[in-house]
């Protein structure tokens, strides 16, 4: 028995230990807290309007922060523009380290607005009315996510994307804190059910022509919850639903197997993409938390039993485990340049991403081998940052939440008081 639990001790600190050491590290650079104070625009940068849709609790103090950890009672809107910084390369990240942020040299917001429900649907239609073919692209974060970070994350993910989409962030409340790996877990499926609201508002909006899923790591398992209990309580998935991209899913493949399997194939118009990398650092963590349950995402696409799975529930791989990066979890090489121009480019022509010849598992293999051009920056800060050594959002215990917005009928039908637990 000793021995057993010392082999097990030793091998979680052999894959633990570095990710810690990253993290350390990624923490002294700085992550990004109370920056989402509206600077001045640099006339040489770009610009991303966001609407966001949150189950975060709002927070009051300390300025710039918006949406802390802890959850809301609600659903709650926002609506920010973000800047992007001139000459930065495709995929990289610039993160503010104090708001207000330089425009001129690190991603930005020139508008933080919360918006009410009446607001948010009159916001969107706007948008979505003035896109090209009227396409969304909804946007679910993984673990340990601060809110600015997917505020910027996504934000980099639609100027890198050569489509003209409406985005919306949907953004859970996540601890941002790695050893808040259960309590996001819990807050993932906290909000499965206003997640399938989101998605059923917008497919069935007639101002909407397609929509497409993105999601990233622990987003992925509360976005396949929310499709698979949508799909069974409908009998099929909505047919404006074209895309769901699934990158670096931080799911156990049995439970996968069962949540595809209740998404019925022949129902769907939906395509279902999974982005994987058997190099996934940060997945390995999550497999030994799990008792060495495979992962989604760091799944052998080409082996048995999970080839046939694959097959069987028409669900496509893009594999990126030969694609080398600078991100050193290799967690986050969806956010690469050229994976995205791939996505985008795909989703302009008003195909899906694998129809037929030159489709995105072809362009991004046309890339293994070579250098992916990711920093090591929000994809890697989001898995790998440090516990609670010297946190800011600490700061949220003792100030507690705003009041919460009201309850949001159709969309929403919880209630009760907000959990003003700091969980960030």
């Amino acid at each position: 028995m000793l021995g057993s639990g010392f082999r097990e001790a030793m091998r979680l600190f052999r894959v633990g230990l570095p990710l810690v050491v990253v993290g350390l590290v990624a923490g002294c650079g700085g992550r990004p807290y109370g920056t989402l104070v509206a600077t001045q625009p640099d006339p040489k940068a770009a610009t991303v309007d966001l609407m966001v849709a949150t189950t975060r609790a709002p927070v009051a103090e300390p300025a710039g922060v918006m949406f802390g950890g802890s959850r809301g009672a609600d659903l709650n809107f926002a609506d920010i523009t973000v800047s992007i910084p001139p000459d930065r390369a495709a995929g990289e990240m610039r993160w503010p380290s104090s708001g207000p942020a330089d425009a001129a040299r690190d991603f930005a917001v020139l508008r933080t607005d919360r918006m009410t429900l009446a607001e948010a649907k009159a916001n969107f239609n706007r948008r979505v009315k003035a896109v090209p073919g009227r396409r969304v692209l909804l946007f679910v974060h993984g673990f340990n996510t601060r809110f600015e970070e997917a505020v910027y994350r996504f934000a980099q993910i639609v100027h890198d994307s050569p489509v003209k989409v409406a985005p919306i962030l949907f953004t859970w409340p996540s601890g941002g804190s790695l050893t808040d790996y259960v309590y996001d877990r819990d807050s993932a499926l906290y909000s499965r059910d206003p997640l399938e609201r989101i998605i059923q508002t917008i497919t069935s909006d007639p101002n909407v022509g397609s929509v497409s899923i993105l999601a990233h790591s622990m987003g992925s398992y509360v976005t396949v919850e929310a499709l698979r209990q949508m799909s069974i309580r409908n009998r099929g998935l909505p047919p404006k639903l074209r895309d769901v991209m699934l990158a670096a899913p931080d799911i156990d493949v049995d439970v996968f197997r069962r949540q595809i399997a209740s998404i019925d194939a022949s129902r769907r118009s939906a395509q279902f993409t999974i982005f994987v990398s058997r190099e996934d650092r940060a997945l390995s963590i999550s497999s030994f938390i799990a008792r060495d349950s495979t992962r989604l995402g760091s799944l052998d696409p080409a082996a048995e039993p999970y080839a046939s799975m694959l097959a069987a529930s028409n669900v496509k791989v893009v594999d990126l485990t030969t694609v080398e990066s600078k991100d050193f979890t290799n967690h986050g090489k969806f956010a690469n340049g050229e994976v995205l121009q791939a996505i985008g480019s795909r989703m302009a022509s008003g195909q899906r991403l694998n129809d037929g010849s030159g489709g995105v598992i072809d362009a991004v293999g046309a890339l293994a081998g070579g250098t992916i051009g990711l920093a090591a920056s929000a994809a890697t800060q989001a898995v790998t940052a440090p516990g609670r050594l010297l946190d800011p959002t600490l700061q949220e215990r003792s100030v507690g939440t705003t009041t919460q917005a009201p309850s949001l009928g159709g969309l929403d039908d919880e209630s009760g008081k907000p959990d003003r637990r700091s969980r960030r």
